[in-house]
């Protein structure tokens, strides 16, 4: 993915926690260039008070939104409109979309339709009709240690890691065999595309491997191997079930 994108990050202070907010940052910059960040929320409410001293550190622009009504959630509405005017803008080729509610499927998926890139960020309980809207789909836990406790401020906790299960081993296989060629083997950097094109929240992070080829190897069903590369002074990575 290009990092050219000019990107517009909108998040939902109601449905996202203000720990890694730095790290959720830095993470975006992969897939663009953040020129638009807008966080909504009622900001007369005292459950988004963290997010208040985070805001001018991060240069994030606070939209207030009341809630009209108990029990309903406006900030969704909000964001929405923005997201749609901001889309017929042309300012930016594409969104991160940081929320952990579902109420943003069609969203995602509206902006998709439009061409936009669209990047998800959110908790581990986000639902999947969410998640799969998106071109990729990024837990926010894997991002850093979550915010402490007064107990446990001065330790940094890692995210808790994933077990592989039989069906992400199933879907690397598969991916291996939809690329491959005649003798089996293909090249990694299509498999890692076509598995998040499969399934946006596959992430290599999430079983504590910063890659997906040290993951790859790590399962031990499929052979590796190393090739010169002409163009560049990088190997190419190929990859083949056993």
């Amino acid at each position: 993915m290009s990092t050219t994108k000019n990107m517009a990050v909108l998040i939902d202070a109601d449905n996202i926690p203000s720990a890694n907010v730095k790290e959720m940052m830095e993470e975006i910059t992969k897939y663009g260039n953040p020129t638009i960040k807008r966080i909504y929320g009622d900001w007369t409410h005292p459950r988004v008070k963290k997010w208040k001293n985070l805001l001018l550190e991060n240069a994030i622009t606070p939209v207030q939104q009341y809630a009209y009504t108990v029990g309903k959630n406006a900030t969704d509405s909000a964001m929405i409109i923005d997201a749609m005017d901001l889309l017929y803008s042309g300012k930016v080729e594409g969104f991160c979309l940081v929320s952990s509610d579902s109420d943003f499927t069609r969203l995602a998926t509206r902006l998709r339709e439009a061409g936009m890139l669209v990047i998800g960020i959110g908790e581990k309980k986000t639902p999947d009709p969410f998640i799969v809207a998106c071109d990729k789909f990024i837990y926010i836990e894997i991002l850093g240690s979550q915010e402490e406790d007064k107990e446990t401020r001065t330790k940094r906790r890692k995210p808790k890691v994933d077990k592989i299960s039989k069906r992400d081993i199933g879907l690397i296989k598969s991916s291996i065999r939809d690329v491959s060629d005649d003798d089996g083997w293909a090249f990694m950097g299509d498999v890692g595309s076509l598995i998040q094109k499969k399934r946006p929240n596959f992430d290599s992070r999430n079983y504590g491997f910063d890659k997906l080829t040290p993951l790859i190897k790590s399962i031990g069903q499929f052979d590796i191997e190393q090739r010169e590369n002409p163009k560049s002074r990088h190997k190419l990575i190929f990859v083949k079930n056993k």
